[in-house]
């Protein structure tokens, strides 16, 4: 019996490694669907900042990022109490960023845009008491001390621009900036 045995390992071992079962491939996850180059292009923005306009304090803005890292959400405090939010998001399909704000007194923005020269630029339009329309942009341009500039302007006829409001993002004293995942 002991022969017989040792027979049939040797023949067992003596099999073509062809015969054998192929290993099983391990799974690998896709990637995260919001984590490319593009989706990351507006995370000088995520923080807790104060807002200065002509040397004071403005308000209070937290930019967080929810949806399985897929929004920017917004939510600014004014000084006087008014609150606004928006949700800024990148869309693949469009190889566009868009932004939907409402604010506290009913105001609506829709704006659409990208990077451009370092800065990220959305515009859109708002119609007006008297049915016009009139074209609004942002502009928000990091600094190299680690605030950032808000610039938001309008336009009545597309050609000249008047500045609305135009911010210093500083961050909250003692915090840093939150940790922004490498790009793939």
């Amino acid at each position: 019996m002991r022969e017989a045995l040792l027979a049939w390992l040797l023949a067992s071992a003596a099999m073509p490694l062809a015969a054998q079962a192929p290993p099983s491939p391990v799974p690998t996850a896709p990637p995260p669907p919001c984590a490319s180059a593009a989706h990351r292009q507006f995370d000088f923005w995520l923080g807790e900042w104060d807002v200065w306009v002509q040397g004071q304090v403005n308000g209070h803005n937290t930019i967080t990022r929810g949806a399985d890292g897929c929004v920017l959400s917004e939510h600014w405090r004014s000084v006087r109490g008014t609150e606004g939010h928006s949700m800024n998001v990148y869309d693949a399909a469009y190889g566009v960023w868009r932004q939907f704000w409402v604010g506290g007194d009913g105001g609506v923005l829709d704006l659409r845009g990208g990077i451009r020269d370092g800065a990220m630029v959305m515009s859109g339009k708002v119609r007006q008491a008297d049915g016009r329309e009139q074209a609004q942009r942002i502009t928000w341009t990091p600094q190299a001390d680690g605030s950032v500039e808000q610039r938001w302007e309008t336009s009545d006829d597309g050609a000249q621009w008047a500045i609305v409001f135009l911010g210093e993002y500083r961050r909250v004293a003692g915090l840093a900036p939150p940790p922004v995942a490498p790009a793939e």
